[in-house]
């Protein structure tokens, strides 16, 4: 049986892990909708005209990542409520998470400032250098395809490891380690899909929104059990 001060310590943690989570999920997402302008992504002479004209774009992308890196916070704090019932598999899942967060940090500094500048130059280049400038940026959104399907990948391996660990653990209710599974397996496709078939396909166009509804409803999950103290009374 746990004590009383190790539940009070495990439900105060999965109060801010879904708090973070939450923030994190919402400000991403809020941001991406609102301001970062969109449109055929591998159509490559259209989107780069587009992300030429946008005055947001860099403190866009600082803020979603510091909306995603709220988000890995969540889980790290997640791995903390977790790794007494299951060591192992709650510091790996943390590890992954750190992993991911670095990923994440490259990814945006290729999409939120390399390219941001590689598309500029290249709008205002004039005669035989505007080719030039052209493929200077496809290069530059061809790294960005593969940090993002890495990303991706990683994040998915994340969630799924996590899950695992919810439902090994059994501090919060089985569904929310399910849920962190599928979304887990569903990033996992994602970024398997990008490195294949670039930012824009039949796949992810279905799969990136149920993916963002599954974190939500993860995040939710992960609220609730600190409120509730779900699965709180077992230790093991």
């Amino acid at each position: 049986m746990t004590s009383a001060t190790e539940l009070r310590t495990e439900r105060h943690l999965l109060r801010w892990s879904g708090i973070l989570l939450l923030a994190g999920i919402v400000l991403t997402a809020a941001v991406t909708m609102l301001f970062h302008p969109s449109g055929d992504e591998d159509v490559h002479e259209a989107i780069f005209a587009e992300y030429a004209a946008s005055d947001s774009w860099e403190w866009v992308h600082l803020a979603q990542f510091v909306g995603v890196l709220l988000a890995l916070g969540g889980l790290v704090v997640l791995h903390l409520a977790l790794r007494s019932r299951a060591p192992v598999l709650s510091a790996s899942a943390a590890g992954l998470a750190v992993a991911t967060a670095a990923v994440w940090a490259l990814l945006q500094a290729v999409d939120g400032i390399t390219l941001k500048q590689a598309v500029d130059a290249w709008v205002a280049a004039e005669g035989s250098e505007k080719a030039v400038r052209f493929a200077d940026a496809e290069t530059v959104r061809w790294t960005e395809w593969g940090a993002q399907s890495y990303f991706r990948v990683l994040l998915g391996a994340t969630l799924l490891l996590f899950g695992v660990t919810i439902l090994v653990a059994r501090l919060l209710a089985g569904w929310t380690g399910w849920v962190a599974v599928l979304a887990g397996i569903v990033s996992l496709s994602v970024g398997v899909d990008v490195g294949y078939s670039g930012l824009d396909s039949g796949f992810q166009q279905v799969a990136s929104p149920a993916f963002q509804v599954l974190v939500l409803v993860f995040g939710a999950g992960v609220v609730a059990a600190a409120r509730s103290g779900a699965g709180s009374s077992r230790h093991g």
